[in-house]
């Protein structure tokens, strides 16, 4: 037989499982197999390293409410509707949910509100990894099950924002009679833990919970436990190799009729290839051992777009996202610590040369973080922010930095503490030539006016624990979207620090800003105040915010039901199925 990969190719994509070598076809319908860059690194649904492990843990688990890419809204998931609301004066919100009767875990035990009060409760057990969580969930002040339907429970919240809806059903539920069989924490208020000093050690209740909850993370080539009442369980995870999921034989969403679109779960097996060289990737879609191939890069996209014989095989996609490409600023930093210093360095980025270096000007450049066809809540009285390293040195010596010689390093003696020098590490992930390109554009911008930059290239799996631990002056990185939500307190609070805030940024004025945003009432209240919190990171630069991307997908052509969106990741997987006759029969 005359193989189209060379040798060398050959051997990396079995090592990979993608190729069948001199196995036998198989006797029935092969896998969905899709491409991913890294491996998720953790499937703890507390703690979701990246896209790759959110996408696994949708999967997986279920929300009260999804994410609906036919509406491009959220709708019921675990839940049977949307909660109905109630307003208690003119700070708390009221939210009553009614899980569906079908809902079950896999053991046919029904999934109740007591689920529902033991996640919350998770996100605030001592020694679990629910820092983000608890941002992200931290409005919900409390939760009452009724007494006579374990199904129905209302959730009180601080606040009345518009988004409380939403995000009040964005948390994947788990099972109580696996975490706390013996009920231990149903005495336990949600509230109660809430007021708990983080200093307060654990009592034997919360330990055990802990202990149990991380026994039951699944990790790479150990049994799967169940812990998800989605539709596929995890068949075997060969870490930075493969993922494999399968169907369900009884899940509990089979009962429902008709069945939403939310709930819908075609294939019956899935296949996640970890191949992070582009051009290796390229390969096996063109060659069939992968069926999908997302986030191509736009010089990958290009050439295989360009060859009339993979035009042939392959189907194109594109859709704008809400992924942004944004730099970010070290405000602990003595040296960045004031916005003149990171206002001037923000000069130092050609966004309009790196979104046409990088993605072949397929992309839209910001001034924030608000995606520009938001047609409502984006700042248009701000301009783009342009490329200009004189201007970078002029705001420079007005923020008291000055050199020693004309391009010499750039010196400041503060009114008190030890004279400052500007150099600047820079660091970014290293298996990304885009994030590169930046890198390297922003050193040379940075040279040409006197300031020494190191690159600081880390894997992808160590770069959040080093944003996190502060140790970069700068960084480049993807920050995830959607249109949904404008909660920047994970972010960009100063609660946030040391977890999901990467800048350290927060003042009392952009606490009490990114607070006011949460809790809007009002669609044109959160309009005005978003953009004044434009306005606000535009002046304080914490962050500079260079271009949104574009989707681009290619996928054999025997797939259909993809649904590509600008939604994250751009594809849904659970409604794919191959055509007729594109698969082996027995």
């Amino acid at each position: 037989m005359k193989h189209l990969f060379p040798l060398g190719l050959r051997l990396a994509l079995v090592a990979l499982g993608l190729v069948a070598g001199c196995t036998s076809r198989p006797s029935k319908e092969p896998p969905i197999r899709v491409r991913w860059t890294r491996d998720p690194e953790s499937l703890d649904p507390l703690l979701l390293a990246n896209q790759y492990a959110t996408e696994a843990a949708n999967l997986l688990h279920l929300s009260l409410l999804q994410v609906d890419f036919s509406k491009n809204d959220f709708s019921p998931a675990l839940a049977e509707a949307l909660p109905t609301v109630t307003l208690l004066g003119d700070s708390l919100t009221q939210l009553t949910y009614q899980l569906r009767q079908a809902a079950a875990w896999d053991n046919g035990q029904p999934i109740t509100g007591h689920d529902v009060a033991l996640t919350l409760k998770l996100m605030y057990c001592p020694g679990l990894p629910n820092e983000s969580a608890r941002a992200q969930a931290g409005f919900i002040r409390s939760i009452r099950i009724d007494s006579l339907n374990p199904k129905r429970f209302t959730l009180t919240c601080q606040g009345q924002a518009v988004e409380h809806i939403q995000a009040s059903g964005d948390f994947f539920i788990l099972p109580e009679t696996v975490l706390d069989p013996q009920h231990e924490l149903r005495p336990t208020s949600l509230s109660e833990l809430q007021k708990r000093p983080p200093t307060t050690p654990p009592d034997s209740a919360l330990s055990r919970l802990a202990r149990r909850y991380l026994a039951a993370v699944p990790m790479p080539g150990s049994p799967a436990p169940a812990l998800g009442c989605g539709p596929y369980e995890l068949s075997s995870w060969q870490k930075n190799q493969t993922l494999r999921l399968r169907r369900k034989t009884r899940w509990w969403a089979d009962q429902v009729r008709p069945r939403p679109f939310v709930l819908q779960a075609q294939p019956r097996r899935l296949e996640f290839a970890i191949i992070p060289d582009d051009a290796t990737a390229a390969l096996a879609l063109q060659h069939g051992d992968i069926d999908l191939y997302p986030q191509v890069s736009a010089a990958q996209f290009a050439q295989l777009r360009a060859s009339e014989t993979t035009r042939e095989q392959l189907a194109f996609y594109t859709a704008p996202s809400y992924d942004i490409v944004a730099a970010g600023f070290n405000t602990q930093q003595p040296a960045l610590a004031d916005g003149p210093t990171r206002r001037a360095l923000s000069y130092l980025f050609d966004a309009a040369g790196l979104l046409q270096a990088t993605q072949f000007g397929q992309g839209l450049r910001t001034v924030g973080l608000i995606h520009p066809n938001d047609q409502r809540n984006y700042n248009r009285s701000l301009s783009l922010l342009p490329f200009a390293p004189d201007t970078a040195a002029l705001l420079l010596r007005r923020a008291g930095w000055q050199q020693t010689t004309p391009r010499g390093p750039w010196q400041r003696q503060p009114k008190a503490g030890a004279r400052q020098q500007l150099r600047l590490r820079f660091r970014y992930r290293a298996d990304d030539a885009s994030f590169e390109t930046m890198a390297l554009q922003f050193r040379a911008a940075a040279a040409s006016v006197g300031i020494a930059v190191e690159l600081l290239p880390t894997a992808a799996a160590a770069l959040t624990p080093n944003l996190q631990a502060g140790d970069f002056d700068v960084y480049v990185r993807l920050i995830k979207g959607n249109p949904f939500l404008f909660n920047f307190i994970p972010v960009l609070h100063s609660s946030a620090r040391g977890a999901g805030n990467f800048t350290g940024y927060g003042t009392p004025a952009s606490d009490q800003l990114i607070e006011a945003i949460a809790a809007a009432r009002q669609p044109a209240q959160r309009s005005r105040l978003l953009q004044q919190f434009q306005a606000t990171l535009r002046t304080d630069a914490p962050v500079v915010p260079l271009f949104f991307m574009a989707t681009r997908l290619a996928a054999s052509r025997q797939l259909a039901g993809l649904h590509v969106s600008h939604l994250k990741p751009g594809y849904l997987v659970t409604t794919m199925e191959r055509k007729p006759a594109s698969f082996p029969t027995p």
